[in-house]
């Protein structure tokens, strides 16, 4: 399964977990957006962040999504790299593992 796949299948997954519980989803959404267009870290830091988190906890579908979401804020390689690093020297073999799949991910979605 390609990344991408894996993209729309939890694409559809939210969809799904929005037509089940829409007040829960939208309240989260909107926190989301909240977190995101405030404070002072600006939004691709504050993806950095969340890639980190997501490798950290294993969360495959997170990885993908924030992946993308730096890929459309302008991300490179190298500063994913960076980040992928700092994730590896918090969690450990485990996170190698899931930020191994986030390269990939980023390579699949920019190549």
């Amino acid at each position: 399964m390609t990344w991408n796949d894996k993209l729309n299948e939890t694409r559809q997954g939210l969809r799904n977990l929005n037509g089940a519980i829409p007040d829960t989803t939208r309240a989260f959404s909107a926190m989301g957006k909240t977190v995101k267009d405030g404070g002072t870290l600006d939004f691709k830091t504050k993806e950095f962040i969340a890639l980190g988190i997501s490798i950290a906890v294993r969360c495959e579908p997170c990885i993908s999504l924030h992946v993308e979401a730096l890929v459309k804020a302008g991300a490179t390689r190298e500063e994913l790299g960076d980040v992928l690093a700092m994730s590896i020297q918090m969690g450990g073999g485990p996170a190698m593992m899931y930020a191994a799949k986030a390269l990939e991910c980023y390579d699949e979605l920019t190549g």
